[in-house]
């Protein structure tokens, strides 16, 4: 079962978390930075750490990044 499976209750959403309006993390921006460009795509700069995640998840679908096989 992956990390977003129904029944897992240590995963909460993104929108739910305490710092998820801070400013998304350097980790964050990095793995970003590199999935949307392998998507053609461009983000902002500015996302939260909330944003980040969505995104990521996002991006993981469109690339295939970050899914177990």
């Amino acid at each position: 079962m992956g990390a977003g499976a129904p029944g897992n209750s240590t995963e909460k959403d993104p929108s739910q978390w305490v710092t998820g309006d801070e400013p998304m993390t350097g980790a964050q921006k990095s793995y970003l930075d590199t999935l949307a460009r392998e998507a053609g795509e461009t983000l902002p700069a500015d996302l939260t750490k909330a944003e980040a995640s969505e995104h990521i998840d996002r991006l993981q679908g469109r690339t295939g990044r970050g899914r177990n096989s």
